[in-house]
C-alpha cells in the first residue's frame, strides 16, 4: 500500500453493504449484518440505526463476547441485548484507545431516515487517524465540521445520498481526496465508482486505491438541499 495513504486502510475489511470491521486497535464491527461464519469476535460494535440490514441482533450475538462494548443509538439499543451504552448525536466516548464521536445521519426530503429518529455516524480517532462512517444519510450542513482521513459515505439516490452527490462531497474538500485521502461509497452494494477504495473484503481480492492527499481537510460546507432520485 502507498505509503501516503492512511495505515487504517490496512485494518479495513468490507462485508458488503454498510457492515465493516477494524482490526486494531480493537476488532471493530461497524453495522454488522450478514456476517459469514467464524467473523473474529468484537471488542467494540457499533450500530447506527434500527433498521434490520443495520441492527442485527443474529449477527451481533455471533460476535459478541462478555467484554464486547455495545455502542447504539436508542432505536437500536431496544431491539438489542443488554449491556447497550446508548448514544445521541453529539455525544463523545472512549473504548481503549479508540475515541468516539457520534454525529447525526438523516434524509433530507425523504420519510427512511429522519432526523427525528436519532439515527447517528460515527467518527473514530485511532491510530492517529480520524475514520467517518457516515450512517443512512443525505449530504448534510452537520457534515462541515467533520475531519477525517477516511470517510465511508452511503451512496444509492433513494434512501441516502447520490454517488454523484458523494463525488460533488468529497471535491467541496479540495482536491485530490474526500475528507483528506479516501471515500468508500457503502450500502446497497453500489460500490462500482470506488470499491471500498483499499478496503479489504474477506474473500476477495483487495482493492487499491486512486488519489490520495497528505493532510486533513473538512468534507466541506455543505447547504442543505433536495436530494435526486436514483443514480
Amino acid at each position: 500500500m502507498d505509503s501516503s495513504q492512511p495505515a487504517l486502510l490496512q485494518q479495513l475489511h468490507w462485508y458488503g453493504h454498510d457492515a465493516f470491521r477494524l482490526d486494531r486497535p480493537l476488532v471493530i464491527y461497524i453495522d454488522p449484518w450478514r456476517l459469514p461464519p467464524g467473523a473474529p469476535p468484537a471488542d467494540l460494535i457499533l450500530v447506527t440505526h434500527d433498521h434490520h440490514d443495520h441492527c442485527s441482533p443474529e449477527d451481533i450475538a455471533a460476535i459478541r463476547r462478555p467484554a464486547t462494548r455495545l455502542v447504539a443509538n436508542a432505536s437500536a439499543a431496544a431491539k438489542l441485548s443488554p449491556p447497550v451504552s446508548v448514544v445521541r448525536p453529539g455525544d463523545s466516548l472512549s473504548v481503549g484507545e479508540v475515541r468516539i464521536e457520534v454525529v447525526p445521519a438523516y434524509n433530507l426530503d425523504k420519510a427512511f431516515h429522519p432526523k427525528e429518529a436519532g439515527h447517528v455516524g460515527y467518527v473514530l480517532e485511532l491510530l492517529g487517524e480520524r475514520l467517518y462512517f457516515a450512517g443512512d444519510t443525505d449530504v448534510i450542513p452537520e457534515m462541515s465540521d467533520i475531519r477525517c482521513d477516511i470517510a465511508l459515505l452511503p451512496v444509492s439516490g433513494v434512501y441516502v445520498m447520490t454517488a454523484e452527490e458523494a463525488r460533488r462531497l468529497t471535491r467541496k474538500a479540495g482536491q485530490p481526496g474526500p475528507c483528506s485521502s479516501e471515500v468508500a461509497p457503502a450500502g446497497g452494494g453500489r460500490w462500482s465508482w470506488a470499491a471500498a477504495k483499499g478496503a479489504h473484503r474477506p474473500g476477495a481480492p483487495t482493492v487499491t486505491s486512486g488519489d490520495t492527499a497528505r493532510h486533513q481537510k473538512p468534507l466541506g460546507r455543505v447547504a442543505a438541499r433536495g436530494v435526486e432520485q436514483g443514480e
